[in-house]
């Protein structure tokens, strides 16, 4: 038996029927009750690529859930979201214990043309790794449960031409109010979150201290993948706490070293340039300039 195929998912229809839940009373989006899946597959490990938006808030899943480079065990109540052509991966283990919560799933289509669809990608935390899941209090909890059924109550009333405009308004209170509660979480998970923020400035030192010439310089993707975390959480965190974005951090370090180039080495603009990873000497003068208000040779000469 292949335990590793890859199922694809591209209609509400077809994940309700993977799911073994009736015929979905919307063909663009529904809520699931997590009590009532039961998955109707043979594999105790699958994978699936999904054409839908997944928003859901889960308790006590059966089995471990992967999505970027993590797994999560779902003993806690966290939100966690999804994006089209994410590859899921979850292993199914079975326990007597019933899993709980809530999952809105909406096809592309149904906010296609909507000024949603123009801002949806702008919610960082469909990109984030399951272990950057949002985890919320009880009363976080009741507010976005009492969302997700208000969209259900839409749907289940009956569908005619303010349906669509109600249920994206109500979706979009959902993504704002998952907003507020990650900054809230960035804010009250101090200790790994400042663990974060020094890992990245040892990433970043290591960076500059190594041979970097035939490297070039650092990408937001490269710091992420040393920090283990995806690299949207990293800049909607770094944004959280410092105002900067990852790339600011970057040329802030980098800054910092070209400085203590030009003031303790003999080394030409084009010779630092070089050491820090430009191919164009006349890029790293023009970055230096705009983070300083001085041109490297500017700032040498105040030394000297």
């Amino acid at each position: 038996m292949n335990n590793r195929k890859l199922y694809t998912i591209d209609t509400i229809s077809e994940f309700h029927r993977i799911s073994g839940l009736p015929k979905p009373q919307h063909p663009l989006i529904s809520l699931v009750d997590y009590s009532l899946v039961e998955y109707q597959i043979e594999e105790s490990e699958i994978s699936w690529v999904q054409d839908l938006y997944f928003m859901g808030f889960k308790r006590d899943i059966q089995g471990k859930l992967h999505y970027g480079q993590s797994q999560y065990d779902f003993d806690e109540g966290l939100m966690c979201f999804i994006a089209p052509r994410q590859v899921v991966k979850m292993i199914i283990s079975k326990s007597d214990v019933k899993p709980s919560g809530y999952l809105l799933a909406f096809h592309p289509d149904f906010i296609w043309n909507t000024p949603l669809a123009k801002t949806i990608n702008n919610y960082k935390f469909f990109g984030y790794d399951v272990n950057e899941a949002l985890f919320l209090s009880e009363k976080e909890e009741e507010t976005l449960i009492g969302l997700f059924k208000g969209i259900e109550k839409e749907y289940q009333s009956g569908i005619d031409q303010f349906t669509q405009n109600i249920i994206i308004s109500q979706i979009e209170v959902i993504l704002n109010y998952c907003e507020r509660f990650y900054q809230r979480q960035f804010i009250t998970r101090k200790k790994s979150n400042h663990q974060i923020l020094e890992k990245l400035e040892i990433v970043l030192e290591d960076f500059f201290n190594d041979n970097v010439i035939d490297k070039g310089l650092p990408t937001a993707n490269y710091i992420a993948e040393q920090l283990n975390i995806s690299t949207n959480y990293l800049g909607s965190l770094l944004k959280s706490l410092t105002g900067q974005t990852t790339q600011q951090h970057i040329h802030e370090k980098l800054i910092e070293k070209a400085k203590e180039k030009l003031s303790t080495t003999n080394l030409s603009v084009s010779e630092i340039a070089y050491e820090l990873g430009f191919e164009h000497s006349q890029s790293f003068s023009k970055l230096f300039k705009a983070k300083t208000d001085v041109s490297p040779l500017e700032f040498r000469k105040s030394f000297n």
